[in-house]
């Protein structure tokens, strides 16, 4: 509960002093507002024309507000994979908040058992694995990669023309889509990586592994 009304504290000391100390004019109201619906599209690609709509707002308003929220590392826009594969892509980034503290406060869960029945329970986890992966190997370029007929990969890190590829699973017993299998075999990445909150890692398919977060190394 203590970490509850600090982070809930914390929310309010950052809209309504921290954004003016640092030299931005965003109306409390709107901003959030905007922050309230981030956390709702945790995970999911921008949609900047409805955006700015909910928030009553214009475009590049919004851009302009969103990346204030990057640049105090309140949010990520994960950039689509820049690939030749041949095959129709989404070109839109995906939204995070970089604190899963923050997130659940912003949407008033407060307990556990909460959090697990919570339809953003998945987003939550993929946005907690996919920041501690990012922020453990900095290193590399991060991106995401979405088909238009839905098959994905949730992480790609690449250094040196090397690409290890990460998806996130909120299950003790993950099962990868039919779509994760085929992007990896276009790829051909240097690994492949389930994240999930299992005890021990263990290969799912010659060559990808099931691990949790802790156990990752690539």
């Amino acid at each position: 509960m203590d970490s509850f009304d600090w982070r809930l504290d914390f929310i309010r000391t950052f809209m309504e002093r921290d954004i003016p100390n640092l030299g931005f004019n965003i109306p409390v109201p709107v901003i959030e507002r905007l922050w309230l619906l981030l956390a709702h599209y945790n995970g999911q690609t921008i949609n900047y024309h409805k955006l700015a709509a909910a928030v009553d707002i214009s475009i590049p308003t919004l851009k302009k507000y969103l990346a204030i929220l990057e640049q105090t590392y309140m949010l990520r826009l994960l950039p689509p994979a820049e690939t030749n594969l041949k095959k129709r892509l989404i070109k839109s980034p995906k939204i995070y908040l970089r604190d899963s503290g923050i997130l659940h406060a912003l949407l008033n869960i407060e307990q556990y058992d909460s959090l697990l029945s919570n339809p953003i329970a998945g987003a939550s986890w993929e946005g907690f694995v996919i920041e501690n992966i990012i922020t453990e190997y900095d290193c590399f370029k991060p991106s995401f990669i979405r088909t238009s007929n839905g098959a994905e990969i949730d992480l790609i890190l690449e250094r040196a023309g090397q690409q290890h590829l990460f998806e996130c699973k909120l299950s003790k017993a993950p099962k990868p889509s039919r779509g994760f299998y085929e992007l990896i075999d276009a790829i051909n990445p240097k690994s492949a990586w389930v994240v999930a909150p299992v005890d021990e890692p263990y290969e799912i398919k010659k060559g990808i592994y099931v691990c949790p977060p802790a156990g990752l190394k690539i």
